[in-house]
């Protein structure tokens, strides 16, 4: 049907006052997300939450996760607070899984809820994923129980069971609004980029001393899970975990170690040289081995920055200077 000139001016203008609107209305709700971001003494993580973060396909990502006591009331709530506790004390809600002296907390920090220490937060909307140290497919309960077999040394949990549904639900919860398979800015930040960093294992001992001795100890044995985890020995990570890549422990380290300031260095000022030398110092200190560390990368291509065992060490290990 032709429309008049009448008519088209109509729907020009009809057009043009639905553009308006919804500009005015995204812009309304962008000045709301800003008012409730001012600084006004927040933690870190609660400042970071208000801290809008680009994503890869321009859209504005938030690290802002739903609160535990906003979860729902009944099974589901119960289910979810169950998870979170779970992984915030491991150790002491499930003894007979975790074979050393860490939590999930240990490396997650704060439930998974801190944006510099591993957030879980997004973790349910990446799998099932391929893993190439898997050399297959796996899903979010495989995810899970690798951590319990590699960085708690333990056992895997029956994926059927209550408590991975638990731990599923607090993960599900937590990453509401994620987007699926999407552009994340938060995941996969941990490694460090060490080409061209030759690790000093002397120079990382001291650093160790200086910065970490105080709360993980002379020996690496540490004084609690959350409160300085062990960093070597029987109750710390075994080889197979992936803080036992050196990128991995180096990044990590400098972006939350020391807690608080130590040995005139705070959180976060660590060097990149410092950061890969005291890495290089803890990985170089004995662990137990990863049972069946000879499965892992089965198509090959494992990193050269791997650091199974001080008495098995790879080829190319950037760090084999002892």
């Amino acid at each position: 049907m032709l429309l008049t000139m009448k008519s088209k001016k109509a729907y020009a203008i009809i057009a043009f006052l639905l553009i308006f609107s919804l500009i005015f209305s995204a812009c309304s709700n962008q000045g709301e997300q800003t008012k409730n971001g001012a600084d006004d003494g927040k933690s870190a993580e609660e400042t970071a939450a208000n801290n809008p973060i680009p994503d890869a396909t321009n859209a504005i990502l938030q690290f802002n996760p739903p609160k535990l006591e906003d979860a729902p009331e009944g099974p589901l709530g119960d289910y979810i607070r169950w998870g979170y506790d779970m992984i915030q004390n491991t150790q002491e809600t499930l003894p007979e899984y975790v074979g050393n002296k860490l939590s999930c907390a240990s490396c997650h920090a704060d439930g998974g809820l801190n944006i510099s220490a591993s957030p879980l937060v997004g973790s349910t909307t990446a799998n099932p994923q391929y893993r190439p140290r898997e050399g297959t497919v796996i899903s979010m309960e495989d995810r899970i129980n690798e951590c319990f077999k590699r960085s708690m040394n333990g056992k895997p949990l029956d994926t059927n069971s209550e408590e991975m549904k638990a731990m599923i639900s607090y993960l599900s919860y937590i990453s509401t609004d994620m987007p699926v398979y999407g552009d994340i800015p938060w995941r996969g930040k941990s490694p460090m980029k060490i080409e061209g960093i030759t690790p000093n294992i002397e120079e990382g001992e001291k650093v160790y001393t200086q910065s970490c001795l105080a709360c993980h100890a002379a020996d690496g044995s540490g004084n609690g899970p959350l409160t300085g985890p062990a960093l070597w020995g029987e109750n710390s990570f075994n080889g197979g975990a992936g803080l036992a890549r050196l990128s991995m422990l180096a990044g990590y380290t400098q972006k939350n170690m020391p807690k608080g300031a130590m040995g005139g260095i705070a959180q976060g000022e660590l060097t990149d040289q410092q950061a890969v030398d005291v890495a290089a110092y803890i990985l170089s200190q004995a662990r137990t081995l990863y049972e069946d560390y000879d499965k892992d990368f089965p198509s090959g291509g494992m990193p050269k920055d791997w650091f199974y065992h001080p008495d098995h060490e790879h080829p190319d290990n950037p760090a084999s200077n002892k």
